[in-house]
């Protein structure tokens, strides 16, 4: 059962503005990797469903994170079926993200209120996710569908729709301001936040400053 409430979860995102997304197959790097965000001031952490038996890395790692970074709100990403969502569901995800639109999961997650971002690539998709009670629209691959200046031509016509773009964002000041000017709601951060050297060194300090400052220049960007 989710730890938080539907509406905290969605406030946290549009709050903090920066939603680190990591993957390993080793629960103790995972766990290192979500303490250095936490401690950075992240309060979302998406665990990427990637690899055989990730659900039980994020197992092992939410009930872990329950104790030891107790406000982080936990949830998965690129989860392409209603089945698969309800896996995490029942294994405490807090949210449920998607690389695409499959109207399936959003009964599923629906019906224990949990929210989900899905993975959208024009206008016409956008709607029907916001038909189907989706509060913020992931964009995906955000720089292939267009980059910012998709985000600010759907903004155009639909200024009430919360995107979160993912793919393409930097943890640099000049990427997230083009992001951001655009009407961005929140940025999903990936490999750069998580550098292949940086985790192979064990320099979970960098990634801790790295998540300070990003969520310092979002906050910025945002007044």
């Amino acid at each position: 059962m989710a730890r938080f409430k539907r509406m905290e979860v969605l406030n946290t995102f549009m709050d903090i503005g920066a939603i680190p997304l990591y993957y390993n197959q080793h629960a103790d790097i995972v766990k290192q990797a979500v303490k250095a965000c936490y401690d950075g001031g992240a309060r979302v952490f998406e665990f990427t469903n990637r690899g055989d038996f990730a659900h039980e890395v994020f197992a092992e790692v939410n009930k872990w994170c329950a104790q030891e970074c107790p406000e982080m709100i936990m949830g998965v990403g690129s989860v392409v079926d209603p089945p698969t969502a309800s896996l995490y569901i029942q294994l405490g995800a807090n949210f449920i993200v998607s690389p695409n639109l499959n109207p399936e999961i959003a009964k599923v997650c629906n019906r224990r209120k949990i929210p989900w971002m899905p993975g959208c690539g024009t206008l016409s998709e956008i709607n029907l996710a916001e038909e189907l009670g989706v509060e913020i629209v992931k964009i995906f691959p955000g720089k292939e569908v267009g980059g910012p200046s998709f985000v600010k031509a759907i903004k155009g016509p639909c200024p009430w729709t919360s995107i979160m773009p993912s793919g393409g964002v930097s943890p640099d000041k000049d990427n997230l301001k083009l992001w951001f000017d655009a009407g961005a709601t929140c940025v999903g951060l990936g490999s750069q936040l998580f550098p292949k050297e940086v985790i192979s060194q064990a320099n979970y300090s960098w990634i801790e400053a790295k998540m300070r400052e990003v969520i310092s220049l979002i906050r910025e960007l945002k007044k």
